[in-house]
Protein backbone atom coordinates (compact mmCIF):
# COMPACT_ATOMS: atom_id res chain seq x y z
CA UNK A 1 0.00 0.00 0.00
CA UNK A 2 1.71 3.47 -1.37
CA UNK A 3 2.00 5.87 1.63
CA UNK A 4 -0.84 8.32 1.44
CA UNK A 5 1.33 11.65 1.67
CA UNK A 6 5.14 12.22 0.93
CA UNK A 7 6.76 15.37 1.17
CA UNK A 8 10.53 16.46 0.73
CA UNK A 9 11.60 20.30 0.83
CA UNK A 10 7.97 21.16 -0.17
CA UNK A 11 7.89 24.79 -0.76
CA UNK A 12 5.10 27.44 -1.70
CA UNK A 13 6.03 30.80 -2.45
CA UNK A 14 3.67 33.57 -3.67
CA UNK A 15 5.80 36.43 -5.04
CA UNK A 16 8.04 37.16 -2.76
CA UNK A 17 6.23 35.51 0.65
CA UNK A 18 7.28 31.79 1.32
CA UNK A 19 4.17 30.78 2.93
CA UNK A 20 5.41 26.88 2.99
CA UNK A 21 9.42 26.99 3.46
CA UNK A 22 10.92 23.54 2.69
CA UNK A 23 9.24 21.21 4.76
CA UNK A 24 9.12 17.57 5.02
CA UNK A 25 6.38 14.89 6.48
CA UNK A 26 4.99 11.52 5.87
CA UNK A 27 2.00 9.81 6.26
CA UNK A 28 1.00 6.12 6.88
CA UNK A 29 -1.46 4.27 6.05
CA UNK A 30 -4.71 4.31 8.93
CA UNK A 31 -2.52 7.13 10.28
CA UNK A 32 -4.10 9.99 11.47
CA UNK A 33 -1.59 12.94 11.00
CA UNK A 34 -2.08 16.51 12.23
CA UNK A 35 -0.78 20.08 11.82
CA UNK A 36 -1.01 22.41 14.85
CA UNK A 37 0.22 26.08 14.58
CA UNK A 38 -0.94 30.01 15.00
CA UNK A 39 -2.69 31.27 11.78
CA UNK A 40 -0.09 32.11 8.78
CA UNK A 41 1.95 28.93 9.78
CA UNK A 42 1.49 27.62 6.67
CA UNK A 43 -1.21 24.72 7.12
CA UNK A 44 -3.49 25.86 4.65
CA UNK A 45 -1.12 26.12 1.80
CA UNK A 46 0.17 22.80 2.90
CA UNK A 47 -2.92 21.41 2.62
CA UNK A 48 -4.37 22.73 -0.56
CA UNK A 49 -1.14 21.46 -2.64
CA UNK A 50 -1.98 18.12 -0.93
CA UNK A 51 -5.64 18.66 -2.10
CA UNK A 52 -3.73 19.14 -5.42
CA UNK A 53 -5.76 22.70 -6.06
CA UNK A 54 -2.15 24.58 -5.36
CA UNK A 55 0.76 23.52 -7.70
CA UNK A 56 3.65 23.36 -5.36
CA UNK A 57 6.62 25.95 -5.85
CA UNK A 58 9.68 23.05 -5.26
CA UNK A 59 9.97 20.04 -3.90
CA UNK A 60 8.62 16.35 -4.22
CA UNK A 61 4.81 15.71 -2.92
CA UNK A 62 3.17 11.91 -3.65
CA UNK A 63 -0.50 11.79 -2.88
CA UNK A 64 -1.42 7.76 -2.65
CA UNK A 65 1.79 7.46 -4.60
CA UNK A 66 0.90 9.44 -7.41
CA UNK A 67 2.77 12.77 -8.55
CA UNK A 68 0.89 15.67 -7.31
CA UNK A 69 1.73 18.34 -9.78
CA UNK A 70 0.76 15.43 -12.96
CA UNK A 71 -1.64 13.17 -11.57
CA UNK A 72 -4.38 15.28 -9.81
CA UNK A 73 -7.68 14.24 -11.52
CA UNK A 74 -7.08 10.81 -10.30
CA UNK A 75 -5.36 11.95 -6.72
CA UNK A 76 -8.75 13.88 -6.26
CA UNK A 77 -10.64 10.96 -6.98
CA UNK A 78 -9.60 9.12 -4.01
CA UNK A 79 -9.29 12.03 -2.27
CA UNK A 80 -12.31 13.11 0.76
CA UNK A 81 -11.99 17.08 1.63
CA UNK A 82 -13.66 19.62 4.27
CA UNK A 83 -13.06 22.64 3.76
CA UNK A 84 -12.96 25.55 6.74
CA UNK A 85 -15.92 26.75 5.26
CA UNK A 86 -18.42 24.35 4.97
CA UNK A 87 -19.95 25.64 1.14
CA UNK A 88 -23.10 23.44 1.62
CA UNK A 89 -26.19 24.02 -1.11
CA UNK A 90 -28.57 25.44 0.97
CA UNK A 91 -31.07 25.68 -1.78
CA UNK A 92 -30.86 21.67 -1.49
CA UNK A 93 -32.18 19.21 1.23
CA UNK A 94 -29.47 17.04 3.23
CA UNK A 95 -29.84 14.20 1.43
CA UNK A 96 -29.97 15.98 -1.68
CA UNK A 97 -26.65 17.41 -1.14
CA UNK A 98 -25.14 14.36 -0.43
CA UNK A 99 -26.84 12.65 -3.86
CA UNK A 100 -25.31 15.82 -5.73
CA UNK A 101 -22.11 15.58 -4.30
CA UNK A 102 -22.25 11.01 -5.49
CA UNK A 103 -23.20 11.74 -8.92
CA UNK A 104 -19.79 13.95 -9.69
CA UNK A 105 -17.72 10.90 -8.76
CA UNK A 106 -20.24 9.23 -11.28
CA UNK A 107 -22.75 7.26 -8.97
CA UNK A 108 -26.38 6.52 -10.67
CA UNK A 109 -28.68 7.77 -8.64
CA UNK A 110 -30.17 4.70 -6.98
CA UNK A 111 -26.48 4.46 -5.78
CA UNK A 112 -26.58 7.95 -4.95
CA UNK A 113 -29.69 7.45 -2.45
CA UNK A 114 -28.13 4.60 -0.93
CA UNK A 115 -24.73 6.14 -0.10
CA UNK A 116 -26.68 8.94 1.24
CA UNK A 117 -28.54 7.06 3.49
CA UNK A 118 -25.68 5.49 5.13
CA UNK A 119 -23.81 8.43 5.55
CA UNK A 120 -26.67 10.11 7.04
CA UNK A 121 -26.23 7.43 9.39
CA UNK A 122 -22.94 7.88 10.07
CA UNK A 123 -23.40 11.58 10.39
CA UNK A 124 -26.02 11.25 12.72
CA UNK A 125 -28.52 13.26 10.52
CA UNK A 126 -30.55 10.19 9.54
CA UNK A 127 -33.36 11.99 10.93
CA UNK A 128 -33.05 15.24 8.97
CA UNK A 129 -33.27 13.88 4.91
CA UNK A 130 -35.53 16.58 3.70
CA UNK A 131 -34.29 19.20 6.03
CA UNK A 132 -33.09 22.30 4.46
CA UNK A 133 -29.26 23.29 5.03
CA UNK A 134 -29.76 26.85 6.25
CA UNK A 135 -31.85 26.01 9.77
CA UNK A 136 -29.59 23.20 10.90
CA UNK A 137 -26.91 23.92 13.64
CA UNK A 138 -23.08 24.54 13.07
CA UNK A 139 -22.76 21.17 14.04
CA UNK A 140 -24.98 19.47 12.07
CA UNK A 141 -24.02 21.38 8.57
CA UNK A 142 -19.94 20.19 10.06
CA UNK A 143 -21.00 16.79 9.73
CA UNK A 144 -22.97 17.02 6.49
CA UNK A 145 -20.04 18.47 5.00
CA UNK A 146 -17.84 15.91 6.29
CA UNK A 147 -20.35 13.47 5.33
CA UNK A 148 -20.44 14.73 2.22
CA UNK A 149 -16.76 14.22 1.73
CA UNK A 150 -17.00 10.62 2.22
CA UNK A 151 -19.10 9.45 -1.21
CA UNK A 152 -16.37 8.64 -3.42
CA UNK A 153 -14.90 6.58 -0.14
CA UNK A 154 -11.52 8.29 -0.56
CA UNK A 155 -8.39 6.63 0.71
CA UNK A 156 -7.61 9.96 2.36
CA UNK A 157 -9.73 12.79 4.50
CA UNK A 158 -8.61 16.26 4.14
CA UNK A 159 -9.66 18.02 7.42
CA UNK A 160 -8.85 21.61 7.37
CA UNK A 161 -9.63 23.41 10.61
CA UNK A 162 -12.77 21.26 11.19
CA UNK A 163 -14.28 22.49 14.70
CA UNK A 164 -13.38 25.61 14.25
CA UNK A 165 -16.47 27.78 15.76
CA UNK A 166 -17.98 24.71 17.07
CA UNK A 167 -19.60 24.51 20.74
CA UNK A 168 -17.62 21.55 22.84
CA UNK A 169 -20.55 19.65 22.57
CA UNK A 170 -20.56 19.82 18.57
CA UNK A 171 -16.35 19.43 18.94
CA UNK A 172 -17.14 15.80 20.91
CA UNK A 173 -19.62 15.32 18.35
CA UNK A 174 -17.04 15.73 15.65
CA UNK A 175 -14.34 14.05 17.27
CA UNK A 176 -16.28 10.63 17.68
CA UNK A 177 -17.15 10.80 13.93
CA UNK A 178 -13.58 11.48 13.28
CA UNK A 179 -12.75 8.53 15.65
CA UNK A 180 -14.94 6.13 13.52
CA UNK A 181 -12.93 7.29 10.44
CA UNK A 182 -10.04 6.08 11.62
CA UNK A 183 -11.25 2.29 13.12
CA UNK A 184 -11.93 1.76 9.18
CA UNK A 185 -8.71 2.50 8.54
CA UNK A 186 -8.74 5.99 6.86
CA UNK A 187 -5.79 7.98 6.62
CA UNK A 188 -6.38 11.55 7.64
CA UNK A 189 -4.72 14.98 7.74
CA UNK A 190 -5.90 17.36 10.09
CA UNK A 191 -5.32 20.46 10.44
CA UNK A 192 -5.91 22.84 13.51
CA UNK A 193 -4.74 25.49 16.34
CA UNK A 194 -6.49 23.71 18.82
CA UNK A 195 -3.71 22.12 20.66
CA UNK A 196 -6.29 20.00 22.65
CA UNK A 197 -7.88 18.23 19.56
CA UNK A 198 -4.56 17.70 18.24
CA UNK A 199 -3.60 15.52 21.22
CA UNK A 200 -7.10 13.68 21.11
CA UNK A 201 -6.97 12.63 17.56
CA UNK A 202 -3.27 12.71 16.16
CA UNK A 203 -1.24 9.36 16.00
CA UNK A 204 1.88 11.76 15.23
CA UNK A 205 1.78 15.70 14.44
CA UNK A 206 4.21 18.24 13.30
CA UNK A 207 3.97 21.49 14.77
CA UNK A 208 4.59 24.74 12.20
CA UNK A 209 5.60 28.23 12.45
CA UNK A 210 6.39 30.21 10.17
CA UNK A 211 6.04 28.20 6.92
CA UNK A 212 8.84 25.38 8.69
CA UNK A 213 8.43 22.69 10.72
CA UNK A 214 9.56 23.03 14.42
CA UNK A 215 8.39 19.52 15.88
CA UNK A 216 7.70 16.52 15.36
CA UNK A 217 6.22 13.46 16.80
CA UNK A 218 3.41 12.26 18.61
CA UNK A 219 1.57 13.79 20.87
CA UNK A 220 2.73 12.92 24.22
CA UNK A 221 6.40 12.41 23.00
CA UNK A 222 6.36 15.73 21.90
CA UNK A 223 5.10 17.25 25.43
CA UNK A 224 7.76 14.46 27.45
CA UNK A 225 10.74 15.57 25.65
CA UNK A 226 9.98 19.18 25.07
CA UNK A 227 8.54 20.62 28.85
CA UNK A 228 8.37 19.58 32.13
CA UNK A 229 5.42 17.65 33.54
CA UNK A 230 3.98 20.31 35.23
CA UNK A 231 3.25 24.30 34.12
CA UNK A 232 2.44 26.50 37.44
CA UNK A 233 1.19 29.73 36.00
CA UNK A 234 0.99 32.73 37.80
CA UNK A 235 -0.94 36.14 38.03
CA UNK A 236 1.54 38.34 40.02
CA UNK A 237 0.14 42.03 40.09
CA UNK A 238 2.65 44.60 41.33
CA UNK A 239 5.29 41.92 41.43
CA UNK A 240 7.61 41.00 38.28
CA UNK A 241 8.42 37.37 37.49
CA UNK A 242 12.46 39.11 37.37
CA UNK A 243 11.74 38.96 41.41
CA UNK A 244 11.16 34.97 41.48
CA UNK A 245 13.60 32.51 42.47
CA UNK A 246 16.56 31.77 40.99
CA UNK A 247 16.78 28.72 38.82
CA UNK A 248 13.00 28.51 37.98
CA UNK A 249 12.18 28.11 34.66
CA UNK A 250 9.38 31.27 33.07
CA UNK A 251 7.73 32.45 30.37
CA UNK A 252 6.09 35.71 30.77
CA UNK A 253 2.81 36.09 28.96
CA UNK A 254 0.69 38.85 28.75
CA UNK A 255 -1.16 38.51 32.11
CA UNK A 256 0.96 35.45 33.25
CA UNK A 257 4.22 33.99 34.31
CA UNK A 258 3.96 30.17 33.36
CA UNK A 259 6.53 28.48 35.71
CA UNK A 260 8.18 25.01 34.12
CA UNK A 261 8.44 22.16 36.94
CA UNK A 262 8.26 18.67 37.63
CA UNK A 263 7.28 19.08 41.61
CA UNK A 264 5.18 21.83 41.80
CA UNK A 265 4.35 21.55 45.46
CA UNK A 266 8.13 22.55 45.81
CA UNK A 267 8.04 25.19 43.13
CA UNK A 268 4.97 26.96 45.12
CA UNK A 269 6.80 26.63 48.46
CA UNK A 270 10.02 27.98 46.92
CA UNK A 271 7.88 31.20 45.49
CA UNK A 272 6.39 31.28 48.89
CA UNK A 273 9.87 31.40 50.81
CA UNK A 274 11.12 33.99 48.56
CA UNK A 275 8.35 36.49 50.02
CA UNK A 276 6.33 36.37 46.61
CA UNK A 277 1.98 35.56 46.79
CA UNK A 278 0.78 35.58 43.74
CA UNK A 279 -2.44 37.19 43.36
CA UNK A 280 -3.29 33.89 41.29
CA UNK A 281 -2.12 30.17 40.98
CA UNK A 282 -3.45 27.30 38.43
CA UNK A 283 -1.59 23.60 38.16
CA UNK A 284 -1.73 21.91 35.25
CA UNK A 285 -0.01 19.69 33.05
CA UNK A 286 2.03 20.73 30.41
CA UNK A 287 0.33 20.58 26.61
CA UNK A 288 1.65 20.96 23.12
CA UNK A 289 1.12 24.96 23.66
CA UNK A 290 3.90 24.89 25.84
CA UNK A 291 5.39 23.09 23.55
CA UNK A 292 5.20 25.64 21.21
CA UNK A 293 5.65 28.12 23.31
CA UNK A 294 9.41 26.96 24.26
CA UNK A 295 10.41 26.32 20.61
CA UNK A 296 9.08 29.84 19.15
CA UNK A 297 8.43 32.02 21.52
CA UNK A 298 5.22 32.67 21.48
CA UNK A 299 1.96 31.79 21.86
CA UNK A 300 -0.50 29.35 19.32
CA UNK A 301 -2.92 31.90 19.39
CA UNK A 302 -0.70 34.73 17.95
Amino acid sequence: MSQPVVAQSLVKRFGDFVAVDGIDFEIEPGETFAMLGPNGAGKTSTMRMVATISEPTSGELTILGLDARTDGPAIRNRLGVVPQEDHLDIELTVQENLMMYARYFGHSWSDARARAAELLEFAQLADRPTSLVEPLSGGMKRRLTIARALVNDPELVLLDEPTTGLDPQARQLLWDRLYELKERGISQLLTTHYMDEAEQLADRLVIMDGGKIVAHGSPSDLIRSSVTKEVVELRLDGVSSDDLPDGLRTERLRQRTLVYTDDSATTMAQIRASGIEPTNVLIRRSTLEDVFLKLTGHELVD
